[in-house]
Parts: structure tokens; C-alpha cells; sequence
């Protein structure tokens, strides 16, 4: 479901990102710019796709020849407002690319478009999603399909960790961070649900090769592994040398995604074959002398 229209790595003439000052934003920026890439990073004091004159403002800053990288989002989506907030956000984006065409699109969608599964879920899995966020997504996806003739490549994350996450949710990033302060790591029940954790610097390298590739299609960015959370807490103990204890508590809701969200990473290791995921471990290893407490 990944196409390279270049079989040969090249950069494009420019890339902008739209939203540089997110977490995939801000990560791919700065790998693209490590290879050599002329880089446009747009924030939202730049253009802010909520203001009246959004669209114009983002067309006025886009040429024909550009790749652009789409991360700008309200998240996570917890309300009706702010869905419809984030599709505002979106038709902004269909009508500066209409009017201003671009060579080439990249938007960062999200692994919430899927339906749970019971086995690993894949890029040809239902997406049929059960919560708002993933309800943004999706609806997203079909805007920029349905409303830009500019060749579009989808990249969907799982659940992302790496040093400066804004969102402290909980996971390998706040494990990491309770750790470093000798805290007491509080899981939901033992923590028993296993999810498929990826890298920042993996999301960000798949950004830049369906960038310099030309990408068109779908392609999930995941590790294709998948961690208990209590086994990601005791690890982030482990490696920081921490006193922190892991411990559970009462769940006071139904588990996510009935405790298992795994992927199958078969398309992104044959589109990408010299592509080699980066471990929980190996993360962590890489957080633990730069993540902030």
C-alpha cells in the first residue's frame, strides 16, 4: 500500500512542515535538515490554521516544487469541539494546496484509525475507528484524498516515546521521567496490556525516506514488537539505576483496546528492507542521559 516513486533516495528542492513545533514535527525537521534538506519549519505563530485567513496564509507560503509535511493537530481529541476544530484545521490545509498545488504531501495520521483486533493489525486492516481521535483522523485522510490531486502518502504512528514528548501521558515517556526522579511508577491495573511502542527518531526516519522516496500510499510507523506496560516501567527503572517502585492499582475502567494493540511491520520492513526498528530498550538507552525530569 507504499509506492516509491523514486527508487533513488533524493531530497526534493524544499520541504515544509506545517506544524514544526509538535513532537513528529519537530523530530522530522531536524533529521531532514541532518540530510541535507532545505527546510521550511512553519509553527502555528506562523500560520495559524484556525484564523479566518488560514488557507491564504499557507498558500502564500507554499511553491510548486515543494514536498509538504502535514502535523499540525489538536490532540488527543477528547470533545466534539474539538473534532470539528481539527477539521476546520484540515479544510484550511485542502484549500491552500488547491490553491497554491505542491509537488508532493505527507500528512501524519495515526494507528487510532484502526478497529481493535485480536491479531496484529497491518496497513490493510479495518479503519473503522472507535474513538473521536481516531474519528479525526480518519475523516482527515479523506478530506486531503478527497480534496487534493497532489500525490499523498499517509504515515500512521502507534504509540510514540522519545525525549521531549509534550504530553507526559502515560507510558515509556512518563515511566522515563518518574524513574529519573526516583518516583513511584502508579500502573493502571498490574499493567498488563501490551501496545507496540515506536521510536520519535524511527517516526522521523520514516517521515524522511516516504519524503525522499516520494511516497504514495499508507504505511504505519511501528516497531512491529509489543511491551507490557509494567514491563517498559521495570525496564525504565532498570536502565535509569532508579529507586522507583512499580506498582499497580484498581482499574476503574474497561482495558484499552481489550489489553493488546499489536502491528505487523511486514510493508515497512519490504518498501524500507535496510530499515531496522529501534527497541524499547535502545530508546530508553538513548532518553536516559538527555530526557528532562
Amino acid at each position: 500500500m507504499l509506492t516509491l516513486h523514486s527508487q533513488k533516495p533524493v531530497p526534493p528542492p524544499r520541504v515544509v512542515i506545517m506544524g514544526a513545533g509538535g513532537f513528529v514535527g519537530r523530530f522530522s525537521s531536524k533529521v531532514l535538515k541532518e540530510s541535507g534538506s532545505d527546510v521550511l519549519d512553519l509553527t502555528r505563530r506562523d500560520v495559524d490554521l484556525l484564523a479566518l485567513s488560514a488557507a491564504s496564509d499557507l498558500a502564500s507560503r507554499l511553491l510548486p516544487t515543494d514536498t509538504l509535511i502535514v502535523t499540525s493537530a489538536l490532540a488527543p481529541v477528547k470533545s466534539a469541539a474539538m473534532l470539528l476544530d481539527n477539521l476546520r484545521m484540515m479544510q484550511a490545509v485542502c484549500e491552500a494546496v488547491t490553491a497554491s498545488p505542491v509537488a508532493h504531501l505527507i500528512y501524519i495520521s495515526s494507528d487510532a484509525v484502526y478497529r481493535d483486533s485480536a491479531g496484529p493489525l497491518s496497513e490493510d486492516s479495518c479503519a473503522e475507528p472507535g474513538s473521536l481521535h481516531g474519528a479525526m483522523h480518519i475523516t482527515r485522510e479523506v478530506m486531503l484524498k478527497a480534496g487534493a490531486t497532489t500525490p499523498l502518502a499517509l504515515v500512521r504512528p502507534t504509540l510514540i516515546f522519545g525525549t521531549g514528548d509534550p504530553h507526559n501521558g502515560y507510558g515509556p515517556n512518563r515511566f522515563i521521567r518518574l524513574a529519573k526522579q526516583g518516583k513511584e511508577i502508579v500502573l493502571f491495573g498490574e499493567g498488563e496490556e501490551r501496545r507496540d511502542h515506536v521510536f520519535i527518531g524511527d517516526v522521523a526516519e520514516i517521515v524522511r525516506r516516504c519524503v525522499f522516496h516520494r511516497a504514495t500510499g499508507v504505511v504505519n510507523a511501528v516497531s512491529g514488537t509489543v511491551t507490557s506496560f509494567r514491563e517498559a516501567a521495570e525496564l525504565a527503572v532498570e536502565l535509569t539505576g532508579s529507586s522507583s517502585k512499580v506498582v499497580g492499582s484498581p482499574r476503574t475502567g474497561p482495558m484499552p483496546h481489550n489489553g493488546y494493540r499489536a502491528f505487523d511491520a511486514a510493508l515497512l520492513q519490504k518498501v524500507f528492507p535496510d530499515f531496522s526498528p529501534t527497541s524499547l530498550r535502545e530508546g530508553f538507552s538513548k532518553m536516559e542521559g538527555s530526557c528532562p525530569v
